[in-house]
């Protein structure tokens, strides 16, 4: 009979994968990386950041855009924007710099970084910068402080009306700016329309009532965003194509707008079952753009995309120990893990966001199901099924040998909503960071980020 762990996960999925492959140990590895090797050099908890799968993602996107460019015939460029709230990390933007592309901000410490980025010599004065969110006082005078130093693509995307009174007085030159439309939110959410942007009726009155005849603004962009990401369903496609209506109505009486930016949402793969089909849905985005255009007579427009999770979420990992297993009743074995998900992993408690979970050592050994907690004292620290089941399974757990697990495709938004560096709950500790890149001839180059976090760290936050 065929019971362990590696056939448990051949007979399930098409398997091995391109980042996923098993050693002749029976260990995982993950982009050709034994982990096996690296936890018992720096123990666990561990989080790991594979920098090369940065660059690759960038590479990724541009090719299906230029591709399906290319198949229809569509006479607009592609510009990739990194979203930097999914991780504002220098050695993510850094790396993701590398490729050519430009920047998307969401609050004021954000113009920070781009300041010494410039400094530093990697972020150039004509890269673009857009500049989204809901904005205080601080980040319009930031914003207006990198128009003055002359970043001429720097471009305020204007999320409510009054944004555009505020920041007039603070600017010394014409300068660009974007309007975001404020969608309609998918029927499922509590509330009818985002409350970020401009109503898809008020856009084109706002413009002629505050932008046409001032020379000051140059109106360049018309920024779009479904929460809900990019879907091939019925909401994502309306959406869509009520917001290149109004792209059009808006050209036909605004010669400068040239632009637009369809926001993020390209989905990261959340199981060893994920198929998402790129390339079909891109295209059908690029030519549903087009359409619309050609029925309307108007030149079809650039396009914009800020891509995080899809940017930096594939390149990160954290790997735990299991410390002990409980059985708590005649049907529930809990394996007890040396941090907290809560802390470490937010997203698996707050929104029940699932990732890719896998046992690093002992494939060969039979499976069981489990509940996987945390080390804290909260009862919803606790991990209990995955993307593709209701269930979790993982190798025999014996208390002579520690067994080893990891979630994959992290790398976006925990370490921020998780705190880092901060007080975490029941005072856990973040664990060690370890960046992991290639050299030329690619070999394997480790360079350990941070230290688990100590006591001393956080006594000092808490006034001790």
């Amino acid at each position: 009979m065929k019971t362990t762990y590696l056939d448990l996960i051949e007979q399930s999925f098409d398997f091995p994968q391109a980042e996923f492959r098993i050693s002749e140990d029976y260990d995982l590895e993950w982009h050709g990386i034994p982990i096996i090797d690296l936890v018992e050099e720096y123990g666990s908890p561990l989080r790991l950041t594979y920098l090369p799968k940065i660059s690759a993602q960038i590479e990724r996107s541009r090719r299906f855009f230029n591709v399906a460019m290319a198949k229809v015939g569509y006479k607009g460029k592609y510009i990739y924007c990194y979203c930097t709230k999914s991780s504002h990390f220098k050695f993510v933007i850094q790396e993701a710099l590398k490729n050519d592309i430009h920047l998307e901000t969401s609050s004021a410490y954000d113009i920070e970084i781009i300041e010494r980025l410039h400094k530093e010599g990697t972020f150039e004065k004509d890269r673009y910068i857009l500049f989204n969110g809901c904005k205080n006082n601080l980040y319009l005078k930031k914003i207006a402080g990198l128009i003055n130093q002359g970043f001429s693509n720097a471009t305020l995307i204007i999320d409510n009306i009054y944004e555009l009174e505020r920041i007039e007085e603070l600017v010394q030159k014409p300068f660009n700016i974007g309007l975001r439309i404020a969608a309609e939110e998918d029927p499922r959410f509590d509330f009818y329309t985002s409350r970020l942007g401009i109503g898809y009726k008020d856009i084109v009155p706002y413009y002629k009532n505050y932008i046409q005849e001032n020379k000051l603004y140059n109106l360049k962009i018309l920024h779009f965003f479904i929460n809900t990401g990019i879907n091939d369903n019925a909401y994502y496609w309306n959406e869509l194509t009520k917001c290149v209506k109004v792209y059009c109505d808006l050209k036909k009486i605004c010669p400068s707008l040239d632009s637009l930016d369809i926001g993020g949402g390209l989905p990261i793969k959340n199981s060893l079952a994920f198929n998402y089909d790129y390339e079909y849905m891109i295209e059908e985005i690029i030519s549903h753009i087009k359409g619309i255009c050609e029925e309307e007579g108007v030149q079809e427009p650039d396009i914009f995309t800020e891509f995080g999770s899809f940017t930096v979420g594939e390149s990160g990992a954290i790997i735990y120990s299991v410390l002990k297993q409980k059985r708590q009743n005649d049907r529930e074995l809990w394996n007890m893990i040396d941090s907290s998900f809560m802390t470490t992993l937010p997203d698996s408690w707050a929104i029940s966001k699932k990732f890719i979970l896998l046992p690093i050592n002992n494939w060969d050994e039979q499976y069981e199901r489990v509940f996987l907690g945390g080390i804290t004292c909260d009862s919803d620290d606790y991990y209990n099924s995955e993307q593709h089941s209701n269930a979790i399974y993982m190798p025999k757990y014996r208390r002579n040998r520690t067994q080893y697990l990891g979630f994959f495709n992290t790398g976006a938004y925990q370490e921020s909503l998780g705190g880092y560096g901060g007080v975490q709950h029941c005072l856990t500790p973040q664990p060690k960071h370890l960046l992991i890149s290639r050299d030329e001839n690619d070999n394997l180059i480790t360079e350990l980020f941070a230290e688990e976090q100590s006591a001393e760290q956080m006594l000092k936050i808490l006034g001790y």
